[in-house]
């Protein structure tokens, strides 16, 4: 077994692959469904569904990432909501984040716009926009695992499997190691407030969005991690524990669809779901 790394969606992917040829495909995997799903390329799909507003036909893939969307918005009552592109972009989220500054305004807070989903036709509310982000990673994992090609694929965190041995080491803020979890046949992905910050006026903004309040979330929860079946279904489930901050590892245990859950702390505690292994 060989691991390769590359660069796709603005993170490093890790690739377990059995044939060194399998690497390209991956990677053209990735690359491919960047172009589809990329809020940052003009000429994307969801670029032109933005820029729309309205009600549009979608190729077969984009109907497939936003239906789970649409199922992962119920599961996890609202709170992960691919709606709230509005939002991200008026916190100063609005390029690369590589290319983000810091700003001396801060922005009113943007609720989620309206958006569903009827066979192949998506339909936004005027001045709604969606963010795909960290979904479209665990998706695009999942499929590349799922047709064969590796046996694990971790894009920035968001972990697919189908390796019944895979163990992984959830890191805390000073990438100490803070749990061991199991993962095996199935997936893991980590939200975390500790990356990917920016400062308007006063305030540390972040790129998690809470559905609730149109602003960053507050939380105690500087990381929370989720094992799931599916990439995309541990993505959404990893954003929602954190938002929901205290009531988090809570609401993970009475989730069936959720195997397990990590929330570390502003404090460095560590608190886990009793599936879980502390370090």
């Amino acid at each position: 077994m060989t691991v390769a790394t590359f660069d796709a969606m603005g993170t490093s992917v890790d690739v377990h692959i059995k044939d060194h040829s399998d690497v390209d495909v991956a990677k053209a995997m990735f690359d491919r469904y960047e172009g589809l799903f990329s809020r940052f390329d003009p000429d994307s799909e969801l670029s032109r569904i933005n820029r729309a507003n309205t009600s549009l036909t979608v190729s077969v893939d984009m109907r497939a990432l936003l239906g789970a969307a649409k199922e992962l918005r119920v599961a996890t009552d609202g709170l992960t909501d691919i709606g709230i592109g509005a939002a991200v972009r008026g916190w100063g989220y609005t390029t690369t984040f590589d290319e983000v500054v810091d700003s001396d305004a801060v922005p009113l807070p943007v609720w989620p716009g309206a958006w569903s989903m009827d066979g192949d036709r998506v339909t936004l509310a005027a001045g709604t926009m969606l963010d795909l982000g960290g979904i479209a990673k665990g998706w695009t994992s999942d499929r590349i695992v799922e047709a064969g090609v590796a046996t694990v694929v971790s894009a920035g965190g968001d972990i697919r499997s189908s390796d019944p041995t895979l163990v992984v080491e959830i890191l805390d803020g000073d990438d100490a190691v803070a749990a061991e979890v199991a993962v095996g046949v199935g997936a893991l992905a980590t939200s975390s407030r500790m990356r990917r910050r920016w400062r308007t006026g006063a305030i540390r903004a972040h790129h998690i969005i809470d559905p609730r309040t149109g602003s960053p979330a507050v939380t105690p929860v500087l990381s929370a991690s989720v094992i799931a079946e599916t990439a995309v279904e541990a993505e959404a489930g990893a954003k929602a524990v954190l938002i929901l901050g205290a009531d988090g590892l809570a609401w993970a245990d009475e989730q069936d669809w959720i195997r397990a859950a990590v929330a570390i702390w502003y404090d460095g505690n560590v608190y886990a779901t009793s599936e879980v292994r502390a370090a």
